[in-house]
Order: structure tokens, then sequence, then C-alpha cells
């Protein structure tokens, strides 16, 4: 009954949250007579939907479902799969759509990483589309002139944190695997919105207020986020021809019309022209990318399965390396009010974090103990760390067992909150989970063509070594950064139990893992998991999420000796359930919903 009590207490109170949250961000500007409603000519059961996570209940379908992070962009999947498509033709849809209406967070001019489960051969599989460095890139990329750190967003605006985008060719990887239907009509909802416009969302209006001096930096960004001056506001009609005129180029002619010839030229162009801060892109570098498979991580977890990305993510290794060591206690008995079960967790989180600064990076560049890393035997060793009473005073990496010598600094990189996720669930039972970023919200703010061009090369660390040691995440050329996407299947018995992830920098790891933790211990239904109050520990202080219940628990969580930060917390989780039949999730805290049949 403990558990029980303390678990509705909770998700009370994470829906009251949710509702507040959701009201504030769609409501406010028509109810201030500023702006028509985000998304006009939504279907029935979009709104449906979004009223459903308004409420905290989750989606149901029986046959397919998709979730992401914009209404218009999941239509445009559904209406991939109500046609016969895979989860794969839904993704390219999806992500087209994305691009347009959510260009703050994902696009062309990103990567991403992406995880299948296939129906028929029960097999999992991982495509690797991570920007990679420049071949002219230098190990003091981000460095001055006496060898000392750039200031971030020194190194984010402009040419010279533009790595080689990874999202196209993704999108046509994974057609040319699972697809069932034409490629090129995949782009038709895309390039209909671009040409015709689609009316911007409360969200991008405040994004782009909020950073209209860097956004006011380069004209072509100017014109398009800033016209006149004045930055784009919610329920503004915004049309991109541009957009549409690359969307026809690739729908025609696959990602070879964005890798070679015009589009390519005038990416390297824009990269290298940057005004202050120009970059080193080349066209060699676009015709030479290339998408690749890598084995997925897979950790157990409750009689579960964790499947995810591998090096160069972190994003597997520290959620399985975060559920592999509390795999050995037992959260369902705490409840996710309880203190002590949020020590457990970022403490847990903690250990992981340490491991991933010091081992994790591109595998192809630096050899990472991976196997090491969630071995059980380690796992419990980890374990056994968090058996004491309060905080761990302090944390430090462990030794994986690896078969090279382990000699690296700890990572120094900053890595902060935008990117987004989509989960999908086919009528034949495949599954994709695929988190898409250009990195920090906006990127390099460099827009071109129709769309911007990402950052992703802040992600690696901007020292090479520390103390003389060299950091394992360091720029080289043709290396890609370490990231934190997360994109997630949790399978039962070998079937796909949860296709979850999440966007939030660093953070998208504790968001994923809380809210595996909430399905499937605390009995928490996809949306009351993406839904609840977060509470994430990377590096000793606790972020606790302003204005919800998780605040309540900052007093135990400082007797326990934790520091607490009280902040916002901005994930972007889209999550679906499977068993008798689909349940689907969209985060309160975005504009997305989940939609099914």
């Amino acid at each position: 009954m403990i558990k029980l009590s303390s678990a509705l207490l909770f998700l009370v109170l994470s829906a009251t949250t949710a509702l507040a949250q959701e009201t504030a961000d769609t409501v406010a500007p028509e109810a201030a007579g500023s702006a028509p409603p985000a998304f006009p000519g939504l279907s029935d059961e979009a709104r449906a939907a979004l009223d459903a996570k308004m409420a905290g209940t989750p989606v149901a379908a029986e046959r397919w479902m998709v979730a992401a992070a914009n209404p218009l962009a999941v239509e445009a999947g559904a209406r991939a799969l109500a046609a016969g498509g895979s989860a794969a033709d839904a993704m390219v849809a999806v992500q087209a759509v994305l691009g347009l209406v959510e260009p703050q967070s994902s696009g062309l001019g990103g990567g991403a990483f992406l995880v299948w489960y296939d129906a028929a051969t029960g097999s999992v599989t991982t495509l690797d589309g991570r920007e990679t460095a420049p071949l002219a890139a230098t190990p003091r990329l981000f460095q001055t002139a006496e060898g000392e750190p750039l200031g971030f967003f020194d190194a984010v605006v402009g040419g010279l944190s533009v790595g080689t985008p990874g999202t196209p060719m993704l999108m046509e990887e994974a057609h040319r695997r699972w697809g069932r239907t034409n490629w090129g009509g995949l782009f038709a909802d895309a390039i209909d919105l671009a040409e015709d416009g689609f009316s911007v969302s409360p969200r991008l209006a405040d994004l782009v207020a909020g950073d209209a001096e860097r956004l006011g930096r380069f004209p072509e960004t100017a014109a398009y986020f800033l016209p006149g001056g004045v930055p784009v506001a919610a329920g503004d009609r915004l049309v991109n021809a541009a957009y549409a005129d690359t969307l026809h180029q690739i729908a025609a002619r696959g990602s070879a019309a964005f890798y070679t010839g015009p589009i390519a030229e005038d990416i390297v162009a824009a990269v290298r022209s940057a005004p202050g801060n120009p970059g080193v892109l080349s066209t060699l570098d676009l015709g030479l990318y290339r998408v690749v498979e890598r084995e997925a991580v897979c950790v157990p977890y409750r009689a579960h399965d964790v499947c995810g990305m591998g090096p160069p993510s972190s994003g597997a290794l520290t959620v399985g390396q975060i559920l592999g060591m509390l795999d050995r206690y037992d959260l369902a008995a705490l409840g996710p009010a309880s203190a002590e079960a949020w020590r457990l967790i970022g403490d847990a989180s903690r250990l992981a974090f340490a491991d991933r600064g010091r081992y994790m990076a591109d595998s192809d560049f630096v050899p990472v103990p991976v196997e090491g890393l969630v071995a059980p035997d380690y796992l419990d060793a980890r374990a056994a760390l968090l058996a004491g009473d309060d905080a761990l005073p302090e944390v430090a990496p462990g030794a994986p067992e690896f078969d090279h010598a382990l000699l690296w600094a700890d990572d120094e990189s900053l890595e902060l909150p935008s990117t987004s996720h989509i989960s999908i669930v086919d009528g034949d039972g495949n599954a994709l989970s695929m988190t898409t970023t250009i990195e920090n919200g906006f990127g390099s703010r460099l827009f071109v063509r129709g769309f911007l061009l990402n950052n992703e090369l802040t992600d690696f660390s901007f020292r090479t070594h520390s103390g003389g040691v060299p950091i394992a995440n360091r720029v080289e050329p043709g290396k890609r950064p370490r990231s934190s996407m997360s994109p997630t299947i949790v399978l039962r018995d070998g079937d796909p139990a949860l296709v979850i992830g999440s966007p939030g920098g660093s953070r998208i790891i504790g968001y994923v893992a809380q809210a595996i933790i909430a399905h499937l211990d605390w009995g928490m239904d996809v949306q009351a998991a993406v839904s609840m109050p977060h509470l994430v520990n990377r590096f000793g202080t606790y972020d606790l999420e302003a204005g919800t219940a998780a605040e309540e628990l900052a007093p135990p969580l400082e007797a326990l000796g934790y520091e607490v930060n009280v902040r916002d917390l901005t994930s972007g989780l889209h999550a679906i359930s499977l068993g008798d039949g689909l349940l689907g999730g969209a985060d309160p805290r975005r504009e997305g919903i989940a939609l099914g049949r």
C-alpha cells in the first residue's frame, strides 16, 4: 500500500503540472488575443490526441502508432502508416516536416541515431547518422592562439562548429532497408507545408524571440526568422520556398542531391564564409559521408532487455549502466516519492557519468570498453557502492575489464539541450526509435537552402589533453563527437515492450532512465511516465524540476548530502508501450502528440 499511495500522489501532482504547462504553452497566446490556435487545420484525431495529453491520458491504438514533437509531423507519419507504409517510411515523412516546423531542434543540416526492431527476424539494428568532423579539423579547432578553450557560444555561432550532416543519408538508408512506399511521395506533406506556409507555434516563436541576437547575425537567417527585424510570432504564417525546393530535389534524386552538387556547394560556402567565425567543411567531406551500422548495446533490467545506440553515443551505455546498477535494488517497494529511491537513482547516474566522461567516444577512433562497462561483475561492483545511507561524497570512474591500455583524462565537453525524438510502431510490428538533432537550439545559426546547419562539433571536448593525458572525446578529422542521444527499444522475451527517447542535452540519459523506471518499476503508463516531474543528477548536484512535486523532495535530498538546484527541465520524451495493443505518450513540456489506429 505504501508503494501504491506514494505513486498515486506523485502521479496526481505530475498530471496537474503537465496540464498547467500545456495550457500555458498553447492557450495563453490565443487568450491574449495575439495569435490564432497553434495548429490550425489539424484532424479531429490529432485534436483528440492533444486533449488526451493535456488530460494525462495515453492514446490507445491496435495496429500502428507514431509519437513525435509536433502534431503536423505526427500527422504526416500517420498518413504514411495508414497507407501501408513501414515505420521507416513514416520516419522519413515525420523528419521532413519536423525540419520545417521545428527547425531549432533537428533537420537536414543535422544528424541522428536510429534503433530498429525487425518483427520478421526479431533482430535489433542501430544506424549511426551522427555528423563527422571535417578532414581539415585540427585538435585545436576550439582553442585560442594561446591554447585555451574558446567560450561556448564563441565556438557555436558560425561555421567553425558545423560538422558533416548525416540526417538526409540516414533517412535514405532506413528507407532503403525497411521502406515499402515510394521515396518521393514521403516528402509531399513537408513540401506542401513549406510552399503553402505553416502556422508558427508558440514554442518556436518564444525560442526565436529568446535567440534573436544570434539569429540576427547572418542575413539569410535573419530574413527568415526575423523578417523586417522582428521575430516571427505565434500564429504567423511562415513560407519556406527554399526548403520546398531542397525537398523536391531529394525526393527526385535521393540524398545524392544533398551531398553533391549545388546544395553541397552552398552549404560549404555558408560555412567557409561565415562572418567572424568561418569553418573548414569541404565538399569532399560531404561526398565522403557514410551512415554506419553499429552493434546494439543491450542491458538486462527487470526481466527486460534495454537496447540502444553504442558509441559514439554514450546513451545506451550510460542508461544501461544506471539501470544495471539499480537492478540490484527494489525501487518498486520504495516508490517514486521516496528520497531513498532518488538517492539510489542519483548516485547510480553519477557513477555512470564518471565512466562516460572517462571512456566514451567514437569507437572508430579510440578503443571503448563497451563490454566491460556493462559486464554483470563490473555493474555488481559499482552497485555495491550504493549500499550506504546517504549521498556518495565523491565518485570516480571505475576500471572495467578491457583489452587495451586505459589511459584517458576526463572529458570537459558541454552539451546543451535541444534535439527531438521520434517513436514509431507500424502495422507489422516493426519498431523505430530515432533521436535527431542539430545540437544547440538553432544549431550554428547558419541558414542554407531553407534549413539550419548544426553546431555538432562543439560536442567534442575543447581541450585535447588534461594533465598531459589525452581526452578520448577530443577533435580529430573524420571523427564523430560523443553524444547523449538515447533512442531506446525495451524488449521482453524478444518482443518490443517500450519504444522511447528524448531530447535534452546530457540530461537525455536521466530523462530516459527515469521514464523506464517509472514504467517498469512503478507501473506508470507511458503518458504518466513521460509527464512525471524530473529529478536528474549527473555530476553531484541534483536538478529538480521547478513548479512540480519534485520540489518537495529538496529537503530530504539535502539531508542526504546533496546540493539541490530547482530549475526548468525541458525534456521531450515520446514513448509507445506494446502489450494488449499500443499506448502512446507525448511529453507535455513540448508540443507533440501520439497518434495511432
